[in-house]
């Protein structure tokens, strides 16, 4: 039955922007507002609801928790909790309408969905809830519970009751295909992300460059089998020219690796310094950019570079003082 909205909307709320206030979690009022939500999505999903919400699949509504979860990030990255509170309320959204559609078809609830979650967060912190209650929540490890405060030991907790709940998957998955240790490497995440961690489990292996200086020479090579592909100006070549282009960013991403650098945050640094040289250029100029020359673009980006270097001060500050 659909919740009372105006009763639920009108309650009163919290300012998050109060200095230095501490909000303590309402789980009752929280529960009341869940039950709305999930309301609020089966009504927009029933046949007399809205006709955009009721045409959607899991193919056209995936691209659209992308771009939430990283409107979250940037959130995050900009500390504007106020955005980032709404911003976590559009990535909830996702999750209801996934859970509504499978609940649609006949594959699970919104219910079973925390039912799973529950359960995982019970069973990887027996230090919390208590070993018997992890062993009922399906935990298989043989953990200390005593953690002591270590949170280095919560961690090895996690990933032993992590790795048990895996092998059982794998020891299922034997039987009907071959298991490579690359298959722990999840494809559900960025590809930049994903090449990194395929680098390092490969290393795992020995299958791995001695050092990151190994690596600028296959930059070189990987950069001259790309010019190849791309000097055939064949389009039936553009396949091979994006395979190419591939392994050149896989090859930069485990440099990254090599260098402890994250090769995500590194290009969203860089994309942050682009956009802020670019803004620079347009300020500085008295026409409009594409009636420029290349050689007065390239030094407009000189200047705005020199401009931005000198106000900001070094790389490492950080990204919300850069910005």
């Amino acid at each position: 039955m659909m919740m009372d909205v105006a009763r639920t909307a009108d309650s009163p709320e919290p300012d998050p922007t109060a200095p230095g206030m501490s909000i303590e979690s309402d789980p009752a009022r929280a529960a009341i507002l869940f039950e709305q939500s999930v309301a609020i999505m089966t009504r927009l999903r029933a046949p007399d609801g809205c006709p955009w919400d009721r045409e959607q699949s899991f193919d056209t509504i995936r691209k659209y928790t992308l771009e939430e979860a990283y409107e979250v990030f940037d959130a995050i990255e900009r500390r504007d909790f106020p955005h980032l509170a709404e911003e976590l309320g559009d990535l909830m959204l996702q999750v209801l309408f996934y859970a509504e559609m499978a609940a649609n078809e006949g594959h699970f609830t919104i219910a079973d969905v925390l039912g799973h979650l529950n359960r995982k967060l019970i069973r990887r912190h027996p230090h919390v809830f208590g070993e018997e209650a992890s062993r009922a929540a399906g935990n298989q490890a043989d953990v200390d519970a005593a953690v002591e405060g270590s949170s280095a030991a919560v961690l090895r907790n996690w990933e032993d009751i992590k790795a048990a709940e895996k092998k059982g998957q794998v020891e299922a998955d034997t039987a009907t295909k071959a298991v490579s240790r690359l298959d722990g490497v999840q494809r559900a995440m960025p590809a930049l992300a994903e090449a990194a961690k395929l680098g390092s489990r490969a290393a795992k292996s020995g299958f791995d460059w001695a050092n990151w200086r190994d690596l600028l020479p296959k930059l070189v090579e990987e950069t001259a089998e790309l010019e190849a592909e791309v000097a055939s100006d064949d389009p039936a070549r553009k396949p091979a020219i994006e395979a190419e282009l591939g392994d050149l960013l896989f090859t930069v991403v485990n440099l990254g690796r090599h260098l402890g650098v994250d090769a995500e945050m590194a290009l969203r640094g860089c994309n942050l310094r682009f956009r802020q040289r670019f803004r620079e250029m347009e300020l500085a100029s008295e026409r409009p950019l594409e009636e420029l020359s290349p050689a007065a673009l390239e030094d407009l980006w000189a200047r705005a570079k020199r401009k931005l270097a000198e106000a900001s001060g070094p790389l490492s500050a950080p990204l919300e003082e850069q910005q």
